[in-house]
Formats: structure tokens, C-alpha cells, sequence
């Protein structure tokens, strides 16, 4: 275990090899010494609004420079981060805001057409027109909102800035000696998650677990001092927040990121600060490769990672089935099953997922029976280990763990003779879509408020490039009168982007194909509704 904290490593970093860069987005670039003086100025700030141990801070960035000081600031005065995808609407925020207990929030007033301070209005009836801190039964404990920023609606006072000067009045020596008090054991980060149920699941991991965690995926991986590596994770995301910038942190590495949306801003970016590692998802990238100027781009600098379209002959797979794949999530603290061999394999391992990484022991286990399954019999995917997320903030650990530790992950898998995973499906239907999870339950509760109260079918359709999409069924009478664009663009202000279906159609309680147990027939429903 890694006796440290995040705090800690930083300075170290700032010290050793402060002139490097940590991250750079785009044309905004952070270098260890800088990241170490600014954040460090944002902590006297949270010092000063009486942030510290056991509070926990929303953060409502995009992937950028901002999301990093921030993360930094909120973690070394022993606070918890509480990353908020910008995906979100209000209803959403407010969600994760009162199921987490959050007592401050920062962020940004825009960004990308989404009016965040209308949206902190509606979520909290507060006016951040007018100075004074924030009373809500919607988010008992929150108190301050600050956004980066002018906007004329923002009050001076509800502006980061002002907690910058705030900060002004708090002595370097507190500072020094309340991060000399952040345990490697305190919560570092709570990320959300989908759930089984339509409530997100705030998912804690500690300093010292996650700090050990990267480290022995950097070890896997080959992420070492110096090394550059591109990601197109979002950072609100455990892959960004993780396997990505934790990650750098503790290799002492350089991240790059993007967050632009001009495929020619984007290779230019690539092509110029030239990564030897890549990853995230592909499927966000594919599109480069049909740009006029991509033939003629020099990537050679590339020689490991998944990001297969812009990788150079030689490091990219002609058939990436034949390379190992990884399998990350939420609870695990990024990759919990990878392999650091990166060359093509037999046919015979075509689709696995590697081993179980160090320090993490994975099973796969008849769900019902709870016996281990024989090699190549499909069964629900356990993981356990010292490593993996403290829990669940807010239930207790027996409702998340068996008595022997494990967790269930709800997926199923199978194993080889020689130890190596393969995804066999979803115990649980969790659609994994474009790199996020979405649960149907969460979808199928907006559409029964919304049409109040018709039933609701909330599936995932194959799709080659997004893995699935959400599509959705309403069973209602022909008598009934359902306005299916005006039901999307209700979805749309209440639902993250990429959780509103993107297909939609109704169907009679008599044309809902169903099994003799008078259950849906989902097997039947997907290709009704992927035909149509």
C-alpha cells in the first residue's frame, strides 16, 4: 500500500520535476510546479469556507485544466471530490447532490450550450444573483456554490474568485499542517455510477488504495516518468479521474487531452505533443481517421494503448479481437482485468480480457448455486481484494459485499484453463453505451412520470459503433394519445444526453411479444424494435 496521499505526491512531483508538464489540454498546458501553487491556493479558499475532513465537493468541469486544480485543491485539505459529468441536468445534479451530502459545489456557468446557472437555479431555488449562502431541502447540506466565469447572473460572491480571496486570509502554516493530517486512508474521490435501481451509486475509494491501485497499472501498462500518454476519457469519469490523471500523478507522467470537437484541432493536438500511450474509447475517436488530413499525419510516436484508429502500421492490430482486451469499472477503481501483453494472440484467446491485475483476485461464480464455475462455463464475474472501492456512500458494507468480501459485479464471464476472462453478457441489463453505463430503470422512471404512468420498456440495442444504444418501448392502448417527440424533448431536459433513447416507438399492450411466464419477451422486443 502506498503510505501517501495525493497532497503528499504532489509535492513531491513539484519538487523533483516541477518544470514538467502534468497536463495539457488542448493549448492550455499545467505543469507540476504549477499545479502544486495553484491548487494550493484554492485549498486556503476551502480552508477558509470551512471545507475539510468529511466535507464533500461537487465539481462540475469539463475535462480541463480547471477540473484538475480544482480535484487537487478539494483532495489535499482531505475533503472528498465529488465529480458531476457535465452531461448533467438539473434534476440530475440535484440527485447527486443529496444522495451524496454534498455541502459545497463548484463549476463552471457554461459550458458547450448547457446553462449550468439556470440549471443550480432549478436544482436548489437558489439565486446566485444574490450574495448569502445556499438553504435547500433539496440538498440539506449544501451550503456554496461557486462557478468560474462572468456571467451577469452570477453574484461576485457566488464566483470562484471569491473563494480565492477568501483563501488570502488563511496562513500557509494551516495549510501545511491540515495536509500533514490527510490520512492515506481518508476518501479521496466519490464517483456516481448507474445503478440497478434508478438512484446512482456514489462509489468511494481512499487515497492510499486508489494511489496503489494506478500504480500497479502503470506498471502493467508501462506508464513511467516522462511518459506522455493521450486519453479521451472524460475526467468526471472514473477512466479520466483514475486510470488517467491519478495515474500520471503517481508515474510522475504527462497527461493530454482534448476538448475539442474539430476533428482537425483534435489530430493537430495528437500529431504536435506526440504520446507514446493511448487510450479511452474508441469509439470516440473513429471518426478522425475519415478526415482529409489524416493520411498524412505522423503518429509514429505511438507504441502502446486501445485507441487502434490513430495508432501507426506496426503497433495497430489487424484484427483487434486478437489483442487482450481490459475490463474497467467504477467499483474496481478503473481496470480490474488486462494483460501487459499488447501483441496479437493465438486464435484460441480471440475476445479475452486478461487477468485479474495485482492485488485483486476475480471469479467467476454460478449465481445462484455460488460455486465456482468450470473453465469455459459462463457464470457472474466476482472480484475481491483490498483495492476496490470502500463501498457505497450511504449503505452498509454487508449490502454491498458478501460476508467473504466479494463483490458481485453483475457481469457474466467465463475463464480459461490458463486464467484468462471473457465477457459473456450482462447478468444485470445495464446498457453500456459510447463508454457509459445506463441503467433502464433510471430511463423507464423518467417515462413513467412523464406519460403518467404508461409502462415503460428501457432496453439496449448492438450498435457497431457505440457498443448499444438506449432505445425505448411505451405500451399504451391505440385509444391512448402520446406525442412521441414532445415525450423526447421532455426526456432530453431531464435526462443526461446520452441517456435519452435514441430510438422510441409504442406499441399496444396486444403487439408486446411475451413469454408463456406472461413476462416480456426481450429477446423478441430488441428485434421488433431494432427493425423499425
Amino acid at each position: 500500500m502506498m503510505h501517501t496521499t495525493v497532497g503528499r505526491l504532489l509535492g513531491e512531483r513539484a519538487r523533483e520535476q516541477g518544470s514538467n508538464d502534468y497536463v495539457v489540454c488542448d493549448r492550455d498546458r499545467l505543469t507540476y510546479a504549477a499545479a502544486e501553487e495553484r491548487s494550493r491556493a484554492l485549498a486556503r479558499g476551502l480552508l477558509a469556507a470551512g471545507a475539510g475532513r468529511g466535507s464533500r465537493i461537487g465539481m462540475l468541469f469539463p475535462t480541463g485544466v480547471d477540473f484538475v486544480v480544482t480535484w487537487l485543491g478539494i483532495v489535499r485539505v482531505g475533503a472528498t471530490a465529488v465529480p458531476i459529468s457535465t452531461f448533467s441536468t438539473s434534476l440530475e445534479i440535484r440527485e447527486l447532490a443529496s444522495g451524496s451530502d454534498m455541502t459545497m459545489l463548484l463549476g463552471v456557468a457554461d459550458y458547450r450550450g448547457h446553462d449550468y446557472v439556470r440549471a443550480l437555479g432549478d436544482a436548489f431555488d437558489a439565486d446566485l444573483s444574490a450574495p448569502g449562502e445556499i438553504f435547500t431541502p433539496a440538498a440539506p447540506w449544501l451550503r456554496r456554490i461557486h462557478l468560474h466565469g462572468i456571467d451577469d447572473r452570477v453574484h461576485a460572491a457566488h464566483r470562484i474568485a471569491a473563494l480565492y480571496e477568501e483563501g488570502e486570509a488563511i496562513d500557509e502554516a494551516l495549510l501545511d499542517a491540515v495536509e500533514a493530517d490527510v490520512h492515506p486512508d481518508d476518501r479521496m474521490v466519490m464517483v456516481h455510477t448507474s445503478g440497478s435501481t434508478s438512484s446512482p451509486k456514489g462509489v468511494i475509494h481512499g487515497h492510499g488504495t486508489l494511489l496503489t491501485h494506478l500504480d500497479n497499472l502503470n506498471q502493467l501498462r508501462g506508464l513511467t516518468r516522462g511518459v506522455r500518454l493521450f486519453s479521451n476519457s472524460p475526467l468526471f469519469w472514473i477512466g479520466g479521474i483514475g486510470y488517467n490523471l491519478v495515474g500520471t500523478l503517481v508515474a510522475g507522467a504527462t497527461l493530454l487531452c482534448s476538448a475539442s470537437l474539430d476533428p482537425e484541432e483534435t489530430l493537430d493536438f495528437v500529431e504536435r505533443e506526440r504520446p507514446e500511450l493511448v487510450n479511452g474509447f474508441v469509439q470516440s475517436i473513429a471518426h478522425l481517421i475519415s478526415h482529409p488530413s489524416f493520411a498524412g499525419r505522423d503518429f509514429s510516436s505511438i507504441r502502446s494503448g486501445n485507441l487502434y484508429p490513430i495508432m501507426p502500421d506496426g503497433v495497430r492490430p489487424t484484427d483487434p479481437e486478437l489483442r487482450h482486451n481490459m475490463l474497467g469499472m467504477t467499483e474496481a477503481g478503473s481496470v480490474c482485468l488486462m494483460s501487459p501483453d499488447e501483441s496479437d494472440q493465438p486464435e484460441r484467446y480471440r475476445g479475452s480480457f486478461g487477468r485479474p491485475v495485482p492485488e485483486l483476485e476475480a471469479r467467476v461464480v454460478e449465481p445462484e448455486s455460488t460455486t465456482v464455475c468450470a473453465p469455459g462455463e459462463a457464470g457472474e464475474l466476482w472480484l475481491r481484494g483490498p483495492l476496490l472501492m470502500e463501498g457505497y456512500y450511504g449503505r452498509e458494507r454487508a449490502q454491498v459485499f458478501t460476508p467473504d468480501e466479494w463483490y458481485r459485479t453483475g457481469d457474466v464471464f467465463s475463464v480459461d484453463a490458463d486464467g484468462f476472462f471473457y465477457f459473456r453478457g450482462r447478468r444485470s441489463d445495464m446498457i453500456k453505451t459510447g463508454g457509459a453505463n445506463v441503467s433502464p430503470r433510471e430511463v423507464e422512471a423518467a417515462l413513467r412520470d412523464l406519460t403518467g404512468g404508461l409502462v415503460p420498456i428501457v432496453l439496449g440495442l448492438p450498435d457497431p459503433e457505440r457498443d448499444q444504444i438506449v432505445a425505448g418501448v411505451i405500451v399504451a392502448p391505440s385509444d391512448v394519445d402520446l406525442d412521441i417527440p414532445s415525450l423526447m424533448e421532455a426526456l432530453r431536459a431531464r435526462l443526461s444526453a446520452y441517456k435519452v433513447p435514441r430510438k422510441l416507438i409504442r406499441m399496444t399492450p396486444d403487439e408486446l411479444p411475451m413469454l408463456s411466464s406472461g413476462k416480456p419477451d426481450m429477446k423478441r422486443l430488441m428485434e421488433v424494435v431494432g427493425g423499425r
